[in-house]
Parts: C-alpha cells; sequence; structure tokens
C-alpha cells in the first residue's frame, strides 16, 4: 500500500514539475496521435468532455465571484494620475477589442466543432439583440447562474459588489474576496488537468475532421497574434505619444523587455505583479500610485483578453453562420471590454469569458464551452502573448499617467528613458 502511495506521489510530482505549456503539447500530440491510430476509439474523447463540463460548471460562479468581489473590494480614492490611469486602461481595453473585431472582418477564420449544434435561437438583427440583453440583464441571478447568462451574471455581480462596497463590514468583504480566491484555485487545478481534457478535445475533433483542423486553428492564431503585435506596438505606443508628446518607444520596449518577457511564461498577471511594482520603483514612479494601479491593472487592464474574447466569438458566430452587422459588432466591442475586466488573473482566464460574448449571438452554451477548449488548444501561445501584452500595458499606462502628471507640473520627464 504504501509503495502504491509512493508511486502515484512521484507521477503527480513529475506531471506537476512539467510545465503547462509542455504538458499542452504533449496532450495535443497524443489526442492526434491517437485519433490517427484508433479513430473509433471515443472513449478517449470523453476526457474532452469531462473538461469543457467542469468549466462550464464553474465559469458562472467564477465571474460572480470575480466581479462582486473586485467591486466590493475597490479603493475610493486617489488624485488625478489614479483617474488618468483608469481611463488609459478602459480606453486601450475597448480598443484592442476594436482591432479584434477589426481584424476578424478582414481575416474571418472559421472553427472546427466536435459537435454539431443547434442556432436557431440566433438573433435576426440589432433589435433582437438589444432585446436579448435586456431580458438576460434582468433576470433572476441565481437562474442566470445555474443557466450560465453571463449577461444576467455581469449585471447582478456589479449591483451586488456595489452593494457590498457600501454596506458590509471589512471582514465581511474579506470573506468574500476569499471566496473569490477559492474558486479561482479551483479553476487552477481544473486547469492543471487541461492537457488530459485537450487532449481529448483533440482527438475528438480530429477523429471527426482529420489533420486540416490545425491549418484553422493556424489561421485562428495568426489573427489572435497579429492583433495582440498591432496593439502593442501601433495602439498603445499612439497612445502614450498623444498623452506624453514623446517618442512612446523606448518606455514601450523597456515594458516589454522587462515586464512582458516575464509574464510571457508565467502567464499570469496576478503572478507578475512583484516585477511590475519593481519596474515601476526603477522607473522612478510614485509608490502611493503604483502598489494601487498595478495591482488594479491586472483585473481591469485586459487588452490581451479583449482581443482573445473578440476573436474567438466571431470566429465561432462564423462557423455558425451567424451575419455580424456593424452595430452588432460594435456592442462586441464593449462587450468583449467589459468582459475582459473581469477576466480571471490565472492563465487561460480570459477564455472562461467567452461565453458572455457568444451569449450576444444567441450561441448556446455547449458550443462556447467548445470554443473555450480550442482556446486552450491555441493557448499554447495565445495566452502567453496575451498574458505580456496585459501585464506591460500595466506599467506602461501607469507610468503614462504619472509622466502626464509630471508634464502638467512642469517636471522634466526621465532623460534616461525620453532623451
Amino acid at each position: 500500500m504504501e509503495k502504491t502511495k509512493s508511486y502515484s506521489s512521484v507521477i503527480v510530482a513529475a506531471y506537476n514539475s512539467l510545465s503547462l505549456i509542455l504538458r499542452i503539447l504533449i496532450g495535443i500530440a497524443l489526442g492526434t496521435v491517437f485519433a490517427l491510430a484508433f479513430p473509433k476509439a471515443h472513449l478517449i474523447g470523453v476526457a474532452g468532455d469531462l473538461f469543457v463540463g467542469a468549466l462550464k460548471s464553474v465559469a458562472p460562479v467564477l465571474v460572480f465571484a470575480l466581479v462582486s468581489s473586485a467591486l466590493a473590494k475597490g479603493e475610493k480614492k486617489l488624485d488625478s494620475r489614479f483617474a488618468t490611469v483608469i481611463i488609459l486602461y478602459l480606453l486601450t481595453t475597448l480598443l484592442a477589442s476594436l482591432v479584434a473585431v477589426s481584424a476578424s472582418f478582414l481575416f474571418p477564420t472559421t472553427i472546427s466543432f466536435a459537435q454539431s449544434a443547434d442556432v436557431s435561437a440566433a438573433p435576426a438583427g440589432i433589435a433582437q439583440v438589444l432585446k436579448n440583453l435586456l431580458v438576460n440583464a434582468v433576470s433572476n441571478p441565481v437562474d442566470a447562474i445555474v443557466k450560465a447568462n453571463y449577461m444576467g451574471i455581469l449585471v447582478w455581480a456589479v449591483i451586488f459588489g456595489l452593494a457590498m462596497k457600501k454596506l458590509a463590514s471589512e471582514n465581511t468583504k474579506n470573506m468574500f474576496i476569499e471566496v473569490s480566491q477559492g474558486i479561482s484555485q479551483i479553476v487552477r487545478w481544473i486547469i492543471n488537468l487541461a492537457p488530459f481534457g485537450i487532449m481529448g478535445l483533440v482527438y475528438e475533433t480530429v477523429s471527426s475532421n482529420g489533420l486540416g483542423i490545425f491549418t484553422g486553428y493556424g489561421k485562428l492564431l495568426l489573427v489572435l497574434v497579429g492583433s495582440m503585435f498591432f496593439m502593442s506596438f501601433i495602439v498603445s505606443p499612439i497612445i502614450v505619444a498623444i498623452t506624453l508628446g514623446k517618442n512612446p518607444y523606448p518606455l514601450v520596449f523597456r515594458c516589454l523587455r522587462e515586464s512582458g518577457l516575464t509574464a510571457f511564461f508565467t502567464r499570469s498577471s496576478a503572478a507578475n505583479i512583484p516585477v511590475n511594482m519593481e519596474l515601476c520603483k526603477n522607473l522612478g514612479l510614485d509608490e502611493e500610485m503604483y502598489s494601487v494601479s498595478i495591482p488594479l491593472g491586472a483585473t481591469i487592464n485586459m487588452d490581451g483578453a479583449a482581443i482573445t474574447i473578440s476573436v474567438m466569438t466571431l470566429a465561432a458566430a462564423n462557423t455558425l453562420g451567424i451575419s455580424v452587422d456593424i452595430p452588432t459588432a460594435i456592442i462586441l466591442c464593449v462587450i468583449s471590454a467589459l468582459g475582459a475586466c473581469g477576466a480571471s488573473g490565472v492563465a487561460g482566464g480570459s477564455l472562461l469569458l467567452i461565453p458572455l460574448a457568444c451569449s450576444l449571438f444567441g450561441i448556446p452554451n455547449d458550443v462556447a464551452m467548445q470554443v473555450v477548449g480550442v482556446g486552450f488548444i491555441i493557448g499554447v501561445v495565445q495566452d502567453s502573448l496575451e498574458t505580456a501584452l496585459n501585464s506591460s500595458s500595466d506599467v506602461l499606462f501607469t507610468a503614462t499617467a504619472e509622466f502626464y502628471a509630471w508634464k502638467k507640473q512642469g517636471k522634466a520627464l526621465p532623460k534616461e528613458i525620453f532623451g
């Protein structure tokens, strides 16, 4: 008995010692090999069903807990610098979703699903979309969580969080924060087993559609990565240049080098907070400012998440033959930006907000969770780049807000950065 325990402990330790990226790559490879060698052994695909089912179960509760606890614990301060950084966070997240939607229109992509889907509930146009939004927003909060109505979950989470902020004691607020952290830990456990689920998803998809599905994933990944690069090297620098009237690239490259690089490998904005705090200190920023703005940025400054949500949702809509007009695309930009602000700080956290955006088009939750599964397959690259963009821009816009205040006060900007 002791030997059995010892062997199982060694196996678990060996599994956990491998990086999640490597485990996912192994899962993809095994799923592909099994699909080609044993195309009728559908029991292998059960792992994918279990993985999707677990995500489907925990995602609604996670969204409610994250948004409500974040609002309940929100700070009441600060000065104009804080207002500036909040505006920059929200503006660039909205612009990121706009970039992603534009890229998806220019380079439309589709996704190969393991299961067929009924889209009879797809909205006919913008009027139906708005009606769905309003009806879903005021649905019973418990029913919204049970039925994974993400619009209703988001609205009630905001209302509940604001009420808690005003009325709850510090102990009660801390309890809800700890509940949120506990749910996030459950998500981490599920994601730790993602390689098995992804193996099952890849098996089902390859056995049904052949190896051609990887071409589709490649196109999807190119749209995602291209949008993130465009945001990192074009849009964000333009925002900084307009704000400061200086060449933004020395600051942009420093943030990418000292923050983005580590975030790429940790794949967690929350885990990268200490790195960002140290970089802010080295940039000479005010600790009272960045000690609040950096943790907040890890929650609401989610440019990469907005891109992921928008691109994956439009890919699902294209696959299902749902026509997307310009007004609906604009609403998607807003929904993606709002959803991104509630993304979990764990690896792959933004993928769990995809069903929120999919609900805009009447895409069933079962299909939306298959889209999440595809996101984990391409997440080997997508999630690393997304986190690098998210985390590096936390420092970028915190520094921009601080330097903008310096400029208004007539103080000289750092010569080592701006010359």
